[in-house]
């Protein structure tokens, strides 16, 4: 499951292939759509939870709100399931949905929305392979470092002026999150702990200097 985006989505993988998945993309409604989707696909997959055997989770980088209510879910799902939670880089997701799907296979970067009019992104030798961390960024500020490059993903559409060989998909897809998963647990590999992957500090904060009011 991953909600770092506007989209939620989930799938069910068997290791093999994805069985069932359901995407939704509405940036407000992330802890509202989240078990129906859920329960969707397992329906769909004609399976209950306790089958599940593992959970994986994007940990971003995303808004605050939105991102946490897939780890929250994925967390409540292991504890209850007693099974383990895996993370992986939402970005990643998306990169390798390009690859699979959109047949990218030289360097390329994935740019999401981050709001206040800049982007997480991150830099890619091929599908599988970052070759740097995730940021945020204005457009503008690396629109010259990643001239000529394709970027995958929201990011891209919304600034064509900064990116424009944008890409599709525009959102992330769990079953290309799954599908990764399995692919490094197969290999052997470690997947990140199921944590936030903020990059910067959430929108509603305590002010600084508010003035206390007690009675007298």
């Amino acid at each position: 499951m991953d909600t770092a985006t506007p989209a939620v989505t989930v799938a069910l993988h068997d290791g093999a292939s994805v069985i069932a998945s359901s995407g939704q993309v509405d940036a407000r409604r992330h802890g509202e759509l989240l078990l129906p989707a859920v329960d969707r696909v397992l329906a769909e997959a004609g399976v209950k939870l306790d089958a599940v055997t593992g959970v994986v989770v994007g940990v971003g980088p995303g808004p605050y709100t939105g991102l946490r209510v897939g780890l929250v879910t994925a967390a409540t799902f292991g504890s209850a399931l007693a099974v383990p939670v895996h993370g992986i880089c939402t970005l990643d997701g998306l990169a390798y949905a390009a690859g699979q799907e959109g047949g990218l296979d030289g360097p390329f970067a994935v740019a999401t929305d981050a709001r206040r009019k800049e982007v997480y992104w991150a830099r890619y030798e091929d599908a599988r392979t970052r070759t740097g961390d995730p940021a945020v960024d204005r457009p503008a500020d690396i629109a010259e470092a990643l001239a000529g490059l394709p970027v995958v993903g929201q990011g891209a559409v919304l600034y064509p002026e900064a990116f424009p060989d944008a890409r599709g998909p525009e959102h992330v897809a769990a079953g290309a999150l799954a599908a990764l998963a399995a692919e490094r647990l197969a290999a052997g590999q470690e997947l990140l702990e199921p944590q936030p992957l903020y990059l910067r500090r959430p929108d509603a904060q305590v002010p600084k200097n508010y003035k206390v009011v007690t009675p007298k």
